[in-house]
């Protein structure tokens, strides 16, 4: 009813989503906890793909996730577990976290309660998000029904735990109101959600009861939030007479930061260690940093004399950042076809450059012209694909390739195209980088 049945389309519906995502600063650490919203997918998935992105760092990281929406269909008093081993989606299943259930059991607020999850949509439609980012994790899924904000806080309180456990709150916004009526309003409830008020009503969101509990918590603990992106159905998918709003924010547990020096002395100093310890010299012990724990996706370049030695990257995060570094430093000295491997005398004498990428973002556009318009030379780094053929260039190509014209021939050239093959054909996807390299860092 929400979205598809079939694995591939989900698959496909949740990765274009999230490519789409709205660019943010470049820093380290995810958000402890979301606001999303639960309607089809075709309606409130790119609003609700906003928040998701942001946790593609944290898989492998997070273990749990604690869910909680509210009741649409059979009324509840309380908290209600479903009463079931896990929950599948056409993706896969979902295990429920047991350990997690049994204390939520020691609250009187939390039942179990399988008829008001059977034909529930508010959690099931958040699975496909979670299951794209996270990988692998378990779920503690409630549906609150009549319950005080105490209620709800202390079940969050009790279940908080550490970076293992993110927290994600089900709700939409205003219902049924005509489309400039609805944008006023949900403009205030999302005042009020920055401002963590307890008393929106479920006039302004359908789970105010859910996230009232969580503000009050999240006052308490001291997280920040964000707005990430504000819409409706009218905005979306539907007509403008009668709409719901949707909103998604994220939690952050401290102020969030973009990456800094100290971030790029120790990944150039991972970069070069697992190159020397390649080579049979010492290599550099990672420290027991959490960021270098989240899955990031990073280019190494070594250059010599100013001239390029090697270049070999990730364009998808698929690992933790520190071992992406030292992995792909290694396959830069060693397995560059375009060069023969580093030796060791070569070495001291090469200066080692490591690029962290933000998540790539896909660029629509209807011809040539529109894509041109687009580009931002010196700040995108660009993906082509297009028949199966793929290729890139950093940002740091556009001190070569100046002009967007060219800088597009050279990226098709690249990717295996002729220079004229049609843009319209292809597929683009845009990112930046944090870069450092040994000599900037020594110059600092």
């Amino acid at each position: 009813m929400f979205y598809p049945g079939e694995r591939n389309a989900l698959a496909q519906d949740v990765s274009a989503m999230l490519d789409e995502a709205r660019e943010r600063m470049l820093g380290p650490g995810f958000p402890k906890a979301l606001i999303v919203p639960h309607a089809g997918y075709i309606y409130s998935g790119p609003v609700a793909a906003n928040a998701y992105a942001l946790l593609k760092p944290a898989r492998g990281i997070v273990k749990r996730v604690v869910l909680l929406g509210p009741c649409h269909r059979v009324a509840v008093r309380g908290l209600a577990l479903p009463g079931v081993d896990a929950f599948d989606t056409p993706l896969g299943r979902v295990p429920v976290d047991a350990d997690a259930a049994n204390l939520a059991r020691t609250l009187p607020q939390v039942t179990d309660f399988p008829p008001t999850h059977a034909q529930e949509h508010s959690l099931e439609v958040q699975l496909p998000f979670l299951q794209e980012v996270l990988g692998d994790f378990s779920l503690l899924p409630l549906v609150v029904g009549a319950a005080t904000v105490d209620d709800v806080a202390t079940v969050i309180d009790r279940l908080w735990g550490g970076s293992e456990t993110i927290v994600v709150i089900s709700s939409d916004l205003s219902h049924y109101h005509p489309y400039d009526e609805a944008r006023a309003m949900d403009e205030a409830t999302v005042k009020a959600i920055l401002a963590m008020r307890t008393d929106i009503d479920h006039e302004q969101a359908c789970g105010a009861t859910p996230v009232t509990g969580f503000l009050d918590v999240a006052r308490r603990r001291g997280l920040n939030p964000e707005l990430l992106d504000l819409r409706n159905s009218g905005d979306t998918a539907g007509g403008k007479g009668r709409v719901v709003g949707y909103a998604s924010l994220a939690f952050w547990e401290g102020d969030a930061a973009a990456y800094g020096e100290e971030h790029g002395r120790t990944l150039v100093k991972l970069a070069r260690g697992g190159i020397a310890a390649a080579l049979g010299g010492e290599g550099a012990q990672a420290a027991a940093e959490p960021w270098l724990l989240e899955h990031r996706a990073t280019f190494v370049t070594l250059v010599q004399d100013g001239a390029l030695r090697g270049c070999i990257g990730s364009l998808q995060a698929r690992r933790p950042l520190g071992a992406d570094v030292e992995s792909n430093a290694r396959a830069a000295a060693f397995s560059d076809p375009r060069f023969t491997p580093l030796t060791a005398p070569e070495l001291d004498r090469t200066e080692v450059e490591v690029s962290v990428l933000s998540h790539p973002v896909r660029v629509l556009f209807a011809d040539h012209q529109e894509l041109v318009a687009q580009l931002r030379p010196g700040v995108d780094g660009l993906i082509l694909a297009a028949d199966e053929r793929r290729g890139t260039f950093l940002p740091q190509v556009w001190e070569q390739l100046r002009e967007p014209e060219t800088f597009l021939a050279h990226l098709k050239r690249k990717a295996g195209l002729s220079e004229d093959f049609p843009t319209r054909r292809c597929a683009i996807w845009r990112y930046q980088v944090r870069k450092w390299s040994e000599r900037e860092l020594v110059d600092q």
